[in-house]
């Protein structure tokens, strides 16, 4: 299973989710069928850009319990001062990637910064 997670500022659209999550698979030579789902946090369930970016590339949106997040924070690539106060992860977008993508999962690298969107994409360890 591979998993693009997002993390946003508010008020991102649709448009800036999807451009953030092809900027970090090409990043990585990956097409978007590669993906199964995108994620995102707890905190950004009410993010409305998130859910209908997933509905526009047809993929599943997963969010992420906060214990859940939680527990794969230890995996992050990416340390945001903002992102530790705001959601306690210290990058959304990677620990929900992994989070979602299941035990054993990887990030493929750091997070992508693209204007108010990060995405970081991880794969299932089922899938290594």
């Amino acid at each position: 299973m591979m998993v693009a997670g997002i993390g946003s500022r508010k008020g991102v659209t649709a448009s800036d989710v999807r451009a953030a999550v092809e900027t970090a698979l090409e990043a990585h030579g990956l097409a978007m069928t590669a993906l199964s789902a995108l994620a995102t946090g707890e905190i950004k369930r009410d993010e409305e850009a998130i859910f209908l970016a997933g509905s526009d590339l047809a993929l599943p949106v997963i969010v992420v319990s906060n214990d859940a997040l939680q527990a794969a924070s230890s995996g992050a690539l990416s340390h945001s001062i903002l992102s530790q106060s705001k959601a306690g992860t210290p990058s959304v977008s990677e620990a929900s990637a992994l989070a979602a993508a299941g035990k054993g999962a990887k990030l493929l690298g750091p997070r992508t910064v693209l204007g108010p969107v990060t995405c970081a994409i991880a794969l299932g360890g089922d899938a290594a």
